[in-house]
């Protein structure tokens, strides 16, 4: 999973005529790792989406325009539209996450 680098690189890429899911999460975040071992299964199952890890704690501000407060949380773009969100403060389970995605 791609690391997001900058702001700009996260507008250009929510912007993208791509799919992209950004996952929002954070080190000390213990549910964050609880998805980690499997998240590399979920890439793979979903190709057509290029999955970006977003630091809360580096891109606090974005968190805040975005309405993310709880994490991990999950948020779709395609050519600046959201497609949907996955917000909220609670575990995730690989079930939940796949759930999540193909609602897209």
């Amino acid at each position: 999973m791609k690391d997001l680098q900058t702001v700009e690189e996260f507008t250009e890429l929510k912007n993208s005529q791509e799919k992209h899911i950004f996952l929002f999460s954070a080190e000390w975040c213990g549910d964050c790792r609880f998805i980690e071992p499997f998240m590399p299964e979920v890439e793979a199952k979903y190709e057509n989406y290029t999955f970006v890890h977003v630091d809360r704690d580096k891109f606090i501000d974005t968190c805040i325009e975005l309405d993310v407060f709880g994490i991990p949380s999950f948020i779709a773009f395609e050519g600046g539209k959201e497609l949907g969100r996955f917000v909220s403060k609670d575990r995730k389970t690989q079930e939940e996450i796949e759930k999540f995605i193909e609602s897209l």
